[in-house]
């Protein structure tokens, strides 16, 4: 029997020399290797501004915060997505306004887009379901068309490109995830990237609490003003050693995910019980984060007898993700959103299987899982 985590941070010693290197000297914030991640992540997703944040919903908040947006506000987001998507619109006391998705790629509808655009929505959330870019030429004609700012969720999405533009790139501002069994890890911590200088230069200063003048910058030491209301969003020095090391090594990791990703749906294809969603291709560059396999009707109700039964031959799963937000407690109740239907995003959260393609993986695992997931199949049937 296989040993096949969902997920597994690949760290080596170049990562641990890294960071023995930070805990050996005395600057564990405000330092070099914070700098160099960003450069490196630009030079990495082909331009642009990047800044190390705590995490990729502290990079989403930021974006709000940037633009004001606050009480009597509406942000769309998609109802297919990790709750941080619509917390970070919350955080400021705007109100998401949720949409279904596409049943064959786990995307925002972006025909659902235009008719829940009101006179108070001031931005359009898109995130890029497991790496799979959205259709962002479609969306920003919507967005220019209502003069509307563009966010991308991409913490599942290092490495989706949309007609060659790296995710992040597309709208106005990105915000990736390290947390550790993403694409690259820093255990911890995100990235905030946008293609505006302005909005690059307002971000550094809020999340480092307002300071006009960051450590580098002041004359003299502890001298600083406040001028505006920022927060602690920064990354620490051990975390970016790490991350740095990491982004060495993300090509290798994306080419596997890939084989992964192509070796398993070869295995699942013969499986007339799950259908999995769309590849990408062509124009939409996936980053093959897992690969979700939505299970028929005949056999959607017998879901968590499948995950147990692949668990006990050494499969690990997930689910992406528990039920469509809106109808989470928190969002169910404070919007009165428990009879309003989602049903793509619905289908897709309560009949998938979540199957690993990580690079902790190989094609001989690819197989094994297929032929598990028919073995189990065959005897709950």
């Amino acid at each position: 029997m296989r040993n096949i985590p969902f997920g597994r941070p690949i760290i080596g010693d170049e990562e641990r020399s890294a960071v023995l290197e930070v805990l050996s000297g005395t600057q564990f914030v405000h330092g070099p290797l914070a700098k160099k991640f960003e450069t490196d992540f630009s030079g990495f997703i082909g331009g642009g501004y990047a800044h190390t944040v705590a995490s990729c919903t502290a990079g989403l908040h930021l974006a709000y915060v940037y633009l004001g947006i606050g009480p009597g506000d509406e942000v769309i987001v998609p109802a297919q997505t990790h709750v941080a998507t619509a917390h970070s619109v919350e955080y400021t006391g705007a109100r998401p306004v949720f949409v279904d998705v596409d049943a064959t790629t786990g995307n925002i509808d972006i025909d659902g887009i235009e008719a829940a655009i009101s006179p108070r929505t001031k931005a359009i959330s898109v995130v890029h379901y497991l790496g799979l870019p959205v259709d962002m030429d479609r969306v920003n004609v919507l967005a220019r068309k209502h003069d509307l700012f563009v966010v991308e969720d991409a913490a599942l999405a290092l490495g989706a490109r949309y007609k060659g533009v790296h995710a992040g790139l597309i709208g106005d501002v990105g915000s990736f995830s390290f947390y550790p069994v993403k694409h690259i890890t820093t255990a911890e911590g995100g990235m905030f990237t946008t293609r505006h200088a302005e909005v690059a230069a307002k971000v550094a200063r809020l999340k480092a609490f307002g300071y006009d003048k960051m450590v580098g910058e002041r004359v003299v030491p502890g001298l600083y003003d406040v001028d505006l209301l920022g927060y602690n969003y920064r990354m620490n020095e051990i975390e970016a050693a790490i991350g740095v090391q990491q982004l060495k090594r993300v090509g290798g990791f994306l080419t596997k995910r890939a084989e992964n990703d192509a070796a398993l749906r070869k295995a699942l294809e013969d499986i007339d019980e799950v259908k999995c969603l769309a590849a990408g291709g062509g124009d939409f560059e996936h980053a093959h984060y897992c690969l979700v396999a939505v299970l028929d009707d005949a056999v959607a109700d017998k879901r968590y007898d499948i995950i147990n039964g692949l668990r006990d031959l050494g499969v690990g799963t997930s689910v992406y993700y528990p039920g469509p937000v809106p109808h989470l407690k928190y969002y169910r109740d404070k919007y009165d959103l428990g009879r309003v239907q989602y049903p793509n995003a619905a289908r897709i959260s309560n009949h998938s299987i979540a199957l690993s393609v990580g690079p902790h993986l190989d094609e001989e695992d690819m197989i094994y899982v297929g032929r598990m997931l028919k073995q189990v199949l065959g005897a709950i049937k």
